[in-house]
C-alpha cells in the first residue's frame, strides 16, 4: 500500500506541476485581464483597425491614402490602390507589361484614366501622348511591370521628369519602378522607388 500511496502522490505532484507550468506559460493573470494564446480565442471584441489600401498606419485628415505596388519580372502583377479604391491589379486584369499609369483629380481623388503601356514591343508614342495630355491638378501614378526601359526614350524620360521624377533617366531593363508625380510640381516627388539590380 505504501508503494501505491506514493505513486499515486507522485503522480498527483507531476499533474499539478504540469498544470501550473502550461498555464502560468499561456495565460497572464491581472487584475484587469487574461490573455490566453490566440488559437484559444480572445477574449477582447477589439477588432484590427482598418486602412485605406491595407496601409500599416491611417493616413492623416486631408491626405490622400494611397499604395503602389511593381509587379515582380514578369510573373506577379503591379497594382495600384487610391483612398481604399483597387484601381488597377492583376485580379482586375487591367494591367500590362510596361508602364501602368493612373490618372486622379488632385482635389476630388476621382479616378480619371488608367492604361498601361508595353515598354518592350510597343510604340511609345502613345505614351510621349498620354504624357503631355496630363493637366496641372491630376496626380499620377505609375507602377512597372516586367519592362519599363527598353523603349524609353529621352522625350519620355524628360517628361517623366518634369512630373516630378528623379530615377525616370536612369530606368532600364526589367527594372522594378513606383512613382506617384504631378505637372508643375516644384521639386522632386517624395514618392518614388526605384529597385533596379
Amino acid at each position: 500500500m505504501r508503494v501505491s500511496g506514493l505513486l499515486r502522490f507522485l503522480s498527483l505532484t507531476f499533474f499539478l506541476i504540469t498544470l501550473w507550468i502550461f498555464s502560468h506559460s499561456y495565460t497572464s493573470f491581472s487584475l484587469k485581464n487574461i490573455r490566453l494564446p490566440r488559437w484559444l480565442g480572445s477574449g477582447s471584441k477589439e477588432s484590427p483597425v482598418k486602412t485605406k489600401c491595407d496601409l500599416s498606419k491611417p493616413c492623416p485628415a486631408n491626405f490622400f491614402a494611397f499604395k503602389i505596388c511593381s509587379g515582380a519580372a514578369n510573373v506577379v502583377g503591379p497594382s495600384i490602390c487610391f483612398e481604399d479604391n483597387m484601381i488597377m491589379s492583376s485580379v482586375k486584369n487591367n494591367v500590362g507589361r510596361g508602364l501602368n499609369i493612373a490618372l486622379v483629380n488632385g482635389s476630388t481623388g476621382m479616378v480619371l484614366k488608367k492604361e498601361y503601356f508595353d515598354m518592350y514591343s510597343g510604340d511609345p508614342t502613345s505614351l510621349v501622348k498620354f504624357l503631355k495630355a496630363i493637366l496641372e491638378d491630376e496626380l499620377v501614378l505609375v507602377a512597372s511591370y516586367d519592362d519599363p526601359g527598353t523603349k524609353m526614350n529621352d522625350e519620355i524620360r524628360k517628361l517623366f521628369s518634369n512630373l516630378g521624377s528623379s530615377y525616370a533617366n536612369q530606368l532600364g531593363f526589367r527594372d522594378s519602378w513606383v512613382f506617384l508625380g504631378a505637372r508643375g510640381i516644384k521639386s522632386k516627388s517624395p514618392f518614388e522607388q526605384d529597385q533596379s539590380p
